[in-house]
């Protein structure tokens, strides 16, 4: 089937379609699990292992589990993919992803929570994204490239074996497979027990399954295909900045897996949150301050640049593949989000 759409479309407009395709399921699935890193960190760092928390495991390990299982099986070759071959930053992961963790407490979302919120409604989701957007832009080609390029220089990973968190420790994909298979059976009887509807748990899961499907679908293509295509899977910050600056400066987009997600999860998720009745118009007031937002969607902007993706991004599709760099950065956006979270606990109770 891949083969007969590349004779007919090329392979631009074929993965646009398998970016929609993908950008579907997870704004779907995103919007009616509530999945969200934020909310997930707020919980842990409130000592609490909630729903919200389960939610998130629930998604991780089953994109982990789909994706190892796919390459022990021989389904899916992940091992030429940029987050493992190419040279890594490690200071940018730690310091990007603190950014970005402080960021997503701010503006109460991540990059991809942003946008699910966008298309039901919420003002201050689309306006916070579209900052967040404009930033990461300068800070990939713009005014901001220069200091994110000297503070990832400071401390850099050769690709290959020494990015790859299996390789360093010796793991195979069916023992990982098997692992994250496990967790997600207890991530599920986590969210049994915290009384989340079965509905949510299934599209908790459909979120992983997303991120390994835009992993299958991409590998296909380059396997297809007699052009060099990049593979890929679910990220926000990159696209979203090609989409926009291209639809600012270009009669015409090229087509791009990212030019078919995003679009694809804003659809998916407003499709969603209409079918289920929860869209509505929310916008900045008085216990909402744009500043706020705004300071957060500075952070997670530079932020994501800086650590080679956002929480989806990285954390999801870069963790699903064991890369080392994403692993720091998911872990130093948890950190971030938990102190940010904490800190900002304490000043409320000092002032009331």
């Amino acid at each position: 089937m891949i083969e007969t759409l590349l004779d007919t479309l090329t392979e631009g407009p074929v993965l646009a379609i398998a970016g929609a395709v993908t950008g579907l399921v997870f704004g779907a699935a995103a919007q009616h699990s509530r999945f969200c890193l934020r909310a997930a960190t707020v919980e842990v760092a409130g000592g609490v292992f909630g729903p919200r928390l389960a939610i998130w495991l629930i998604a991780f390990c089953a994109a982990v589990a789909l994706v190892q299982g796919s390459v022990a099986t021989g389904v899916l070759d992940v091992s030429n993919t940029r987050q493992l071959i190419a040279t890594g930053s490690m200071s940018g992961a730690i310091l990007g992803g603190l950014m970005f963790g402080a960021g997503m407490i701010l503006a109460r979302g991540c990059a991809s929570r942003l946008l699910v919120l966008s298309a039901t409604g919420n003002l201050r989701a689309l306006i916070t994204g579209l900052v967040l957007t404009l930033v990461a832009q300068a800070s990939l080609r713009g005014v901001l490239s220069p200091l994110r390029e000297n503070l990832s220089a400071l401390w850099l990973v050769q690709g290959g074996d020494s990015r790859s968190i299996l390789a360093l420790l010796g793991l195979t994909a069916p023992v990982v497979a098997a692992l994250a298979t496990g967790g997600l059976i207890v991530a599920l009887l986590l969210a049994h027990r915290q009384l989340v509807p079965r509905s949510r748990m299934i599209a908790a899961a459909g979120v992983g399954a997303a991120v390994g499907l835009g992993w299958m679908l991409t590998y296909a293509v380059a396997a297809a295909s007699f052009e060099v295509v990049p593979i890929s899977s679910v990220t926000f910050t990159g696209p979203s900045t090609d989409t926009l600056m291209g639809l600012v400066n270009a009669a015409e987009l090229p087509w791009s897996f990212g030019l078919g997600l995003v679009p694809g999860v804003f659809i998916g998720a407003g499709a969603m949150a209409l079918i289920t009745r929860e869209a509505r118009i929310e916008r900045f007031g008085p216990d909402t301050p744009m500043e706020r937002y705004l300071l957060g969607a500075t952070l997670m902007g530079f932020g994501s640049m800086l650590a080679g993706g956002c929480a989806v991004g990285a954390g999801m599709s870069g963790g699903s593949i064991f890369a080392l760099t994403a692993w720091v950065a998911l872990f130093c956006m948890w950190l971030g989000a938990m102190t940010t979270h904490l800190l900002l606990s304490s000043a409320q109770m000092r002032t009331a």
